[in-house]
């Protein structure tokens, strides 16, 4: 049995991990083609990717709460009210986007300018977010779609629409950024325009996907329970994205009172520690689906034991990882910039979160299990111990009344990180399955 849930496991995780990695390449790409432009366009970027998130924690909650609704009800052989349930979930991401494009519109240039970026990388940044708020409804979909499709157990198609976005990315982004191939230069405006193209494509691909192989049922009629259980198990989620992001971007305020060549370093830094998340993410989705699925058809000690071994699993591959950004920082930081403070900087940076890739992986699973058991709530609540009582406070403490280094701001991250770790597997091990099940 258990090399079968391993098995079962590793199926589900490995295509999860391959889009989550293309998907979040689509801003590691844009971080090393801009990177030619200088510090400032390579911070500008950066600082509209952290409002990206902190915007898309709506989208986070509705995917959520989908994944699990429907992973639930396909365990349990409900596949037509699953179905429903997606349906639902689409409109309600349609009314999401169209809030999160007027926020974006009417805040977005002001955002920089509240986190302390100089007058250069707020001009930089203003065009770039006016193309990505206006497009969000794409990015939005891809979300949804994929946490429907996640559900339902289906990791691969997602996966080929990340492909589609990513290829089609790169051969958009370079021409119009660099003014190649007889396009206009339009430097980071362009690598907006081409994320804005590239997803379409990805969000038409994965709609009419659903619609065939039937994860969205259109239907006429609303039933307010499935929306409302959606809605149960998603807003916790809003909340802990919402909480998460809001943190990154006063996190982030606290990283620029160093200096932009700081900032840059710091997001350099963070787009090759996200090739670290991916593994964790995509186990994490997968121990969600399994748990959801096994608990709806009821076999809770199935539950358990696959999200034994997804930690076992992402302890191991983020492990590794954290051993690659200790001893290898240069070589990594060297494929984004040649910039010589910013590669000074981001190797400070690279060894300090080797350390926390442990903590972290475990966080990722824990929280996957918990989300699968539609145990939400409690997630939130460790985001908030970690980013808000631990993080935030006592780096806005070091850096402003301390006056201590960067790296002393940087190491708080992994006590963040030990912090949620410790409370979610607190959480777990109350082994509340039964009264957790849809």
């Amino acid at each position: 049995m258990q090399k079968s849930i391993r098995k079962q496991m590793l199926s589900l995780a490995v295509p999860v991990v391959l889009s989550s990695f293309l998907q979040r390449s689509v801003g590691i790409v844009d971080i090393f083609l801009v990177g030619g432009l200088g510090a400032s366009a390579i911070a500008a970027v950066g600082v509209a990717q952290i409002m990206v998130f902190v915007v898309m924690s709506m989208s986070w909650g509705i995917n959520v709460g989908t994944t699990v609704l429907v992973s639930q009800l396909w365990g349990a052989g409900r596949k037509e009210e699953a179905g429903k349930a997606a349906y639902q979930a689409m409109l309600m991401a349609v009314l999401a986007a169209i809030v999160i494009m007027v926020v974006g519109h009417l805040a977005g240039g002001k955002v920089a300018g509240l986190l302390g970026a100089n007058e250069m990388v707020q001009q930089i940044l203003y065009p770039y977010s006016k193309v990505i708020f206006t497009f969000i409804i794409f990015t939005i979909s891809i979300n949804v779609l994929s946490g429907i499709m996640h559900g339902a157990g289906d990791t691969r198609t997602p996966l080929y629409a990340t492909l589609i976005v990513n290829i089609l990315h790169v051969v958009v982004a370079y021409p119009l950024i660099y003014g190649k191939w007889g396009l206009p230069a339009m430097g980071v405006k362009g690598a907006a325009i081409a994320i804005a193209i590239s997803e379409c494509l990805g969000a038409g691909f994965l709609f009419a996907r659903s619609l065939k192989r039937r994860y969205i049922v259109p239907s006429r009629e609303l039933e307010m329970r499935l929306t409302t259980m959606t809605v149960k198990l998603g807003w916790p989620i809003f909340i802990d994205r919402l909480l998460q992001n809001a943190g990154s971007m006063v996190f982030a305020k606290v990283i620029l009172l160093y200096g932009t060549s700081v900032y840059a370093a710091h997001q350099v830094g963070l787009a090759i520690e996200a090739i670290s998340f991916m593994p964790g993410y995509g186990i994490a989705v997968a121990a969600a689906t399994m748990v959801g699925q096994n608990l709806g058809a009821g076999r809770p000690d199935d539950a358990r034991l696959s999200a034994y071994e997804a930690n076992r699993l992402a302890v191991v591959l983020m492990a590794g990882m954290g051993f690659v950004f200790f001893f290898f920082p240069y070589v990594l930081l060297r494929l984004f910039t040649s910039d010589p403070e910013v590669i000074r900087y981001g190797i400070l940076y690279m060894k300090i979160v080797a350390f926390a890739q442990v903590p972290l992986a475990i966080t990722m699973v824990l929280a996957g299990s918990l989300r699968g058991a539609g145990d939400t709530g409690f997630i939130m609540f460790a985001t908030m111990a970690g980013m808000w009582l631990i993080r935030i406070p006592v780096t806005a403490l070091l850096a402003t009344v301390f006056h201590a280094p960067i790296q002393a701001v940087w190491s708080v991250m992994i006590v963040d990180w030990l912090v949620r770790m410790g409370l979610l597997n607190w959480r777990y091990r109350k082994e509340r399955w039964g009264r957790l099940e849809i």
